[in-house]
């Protein structure tokens, strides 16, 4: 191995855009964890002995002596239980918006993937809430006698960051930035993500390095149209997501609309059907002075974009079902929000099951899924009038399947020049990580001619 430090291993999103781990070794002894995510998909680790079914580390925490959470979306910090169940003990930096967040992700995603001995997950959130230390914003906080960080505001959810790691080895500074999920700029509800300046090695993410996003007001036109072509056909619209951060952005806009478009919208229903959706609102609720200037703005006008008059949650499964039945027989138009985001189990299942085969029904992606999830295959097949297996049973895909990306919660490729194009002469190196093959390859090209004198690498691990 290599002797100079600080150095990277990366023990995830190489091959894909999930799994998020990287090492940052600061000398022999030490070093620390950015991230630490599951995989979905077909992604896998880099040495192929972790993925979506084996989630257990395939690499020493020994010298780890923290993590640092970007945020808490799973494919950042859904293995941390595989994590703690290894042995780790250590201090778990983020912001304080994700140390609200965090432990409610992980709480459902250990009902899911790994025990309902609610006992077992009672003791596990609990050691999660005593290892994380919340840090503010922009402020130096030392986590090893020669390592400092810092967080910055990504834009990508509420609490999200990207991390600057100060480190000091025989006198020689250094600054690495892991760049996490990087926010699309305009977004609702968060300041966009400001670049900075001072960088040594930049790690940067690539799920949207190859394409370029609708402006925030045309992907709102379109968004518009597509609900009034609901209108039209009578028909439900289900728009898989993420119960934290698409959902609580897809609420601020519907209530934006809907306010702009008050008598023609006043029938129609939004139905969130995601119990941690749900506490995650509320929690974003709370956390409002985190919110960007437009969301404070909104509120000041006695307008609650996250809780508006049509808006109606699910909490049950007993009400989920009947919902569904509703929704097949009634011909109302009803937009409904349901996860998970790549349809990859959740309660949006259900939905597909019911109104999959029905031609009213309007599909809406609104964020990328990876490769061989369900949610591909039916971007992939829909238009074709393909079909999709779904708990072994064959689906003919009938319904109209749509795409707006410009509601990705990530920045595109010019976003992610951008963030890199601020660098001064310090910068040695680029990383590019986190997409796949084609996004990462097309990143790197542009990267490369923005900064010709400098290597930028796809890591293989």
């Amino acid at each position: 191995m290599t002797t100079n430090f600080p150095h990277i291993s990366h023990h995830g999103a190489v091959t894909g855009v999930t799994g998020s781990c990287h090492e940052l070794h600061i000398n022999k002894e030490n070093s620390v964890l950015i991230d630490c995510g599951i995989f979905q998909g077909s992604d896998s680790s880099p040495h192929n002995k972790a993925d979506s079914q084996h989630l257990e580390l395939d690499f020493s925490i020994k010298h780890v002596q923290a993590l640092i959470v970007t945020h808490c979306h799973i494919d950042h910090a859904g293995r941390i239980p595989w994590l703690i169940a290894a042995g780790f003990n250590k201090p778990i930096y983020c912001s304080h918006p994700t140390a609200k967040l965090l432990p409610l992700m992980l709480e459902d995603a250990a009902k899911i993937g790994i025990t309902r001995d609610k006992k077992l997950i009672k003791k596990l959130v609990q050691t999660i809430k005593e290892l994380i230390q919340p840090i503010a914003y922009n402020q130096w906080t030392t986590v090893h006698n020669n390592l400092k960080i810092r967080l910055q505001r990504a834009g990508h959810i509420l609490g999200s960051a990207y991390v600057e790691c100060n480190s000091n080895h025989n006198n020689k500074q250094t600054r690495t930035i892991f760049s996490g999920d990087l926010g699309a700029p305009h977004a609702p509800l968060l300041p966009e993500p400001k670049a900075p300046k001072k960088c040594t090695t930049l790690v940067i993410e690539s799920t949207y390095g190859d394409k370029l996003h609708d402006s925030r007001e045309n992907r709102k036109d379109r968004l518009k149209a597509l609900i009034e072509h609901c209108f039209e056909d009578r028909g439900a619209v289900l728009i898989p997501a993420f119960s934290l951060g698409r959902t609580q952005e897809l609420m601020y806009e519907f209530e934006q609309i809907i306010h702009e478009n008050k008598e023609e919208w006043s029938e129609i229903a939004v139905i969130i059907d995601s119990p941690l959706a749900s506490r995650f609102t509320k929690v974003y609720r709370e956390l409002k002075h985190f919110w960007d200037e437009e969301a404070q703005s909104v509120c000041q006008q006695n307008r609650y974009p996250l809780t508006f008059k049509q808006l109606h949650t699910v909490e049950t499964y007993e009400q989920h079902k009947k919902t569904i039945n509703y929704l097949a027989k009634s011909g109302l138009p009803t937009i409904v929000i349901a996860a998970s985001g790549m349809c990859n189990g959740g309660r949006i299942m259900g939905y597909l099951k019911a109104l999959l085969e029905d031609k009213r029904t309007d599909i809406l992606f609104t964020g990328y899924q990876a490769k061989n999830s369900i949610g591909r295959r039916i971007q992939t097949y829909g238009p074709r009038n393909g079909y999709i297996e779904l708990d072994g049973e064959r689906y003919t895909i009938d319904a109209q399947v749509h795409t707006i990306g410009g509601y990705s919660a990530h920045a595109d490729q010019q976003d992610l020049i951008n963030f890199a194009a601020s660098m001064d002469s310090n910068l040695k190196e680029i990383r590019v990580v986190h997409g796949d093959r084609h996004a990462k390859k097309t990143l790197q090209q542009k990267l490369q001619t923005l900064h010709p004198n400098i290597n930028v690498i796809i890591p293989k691990k």
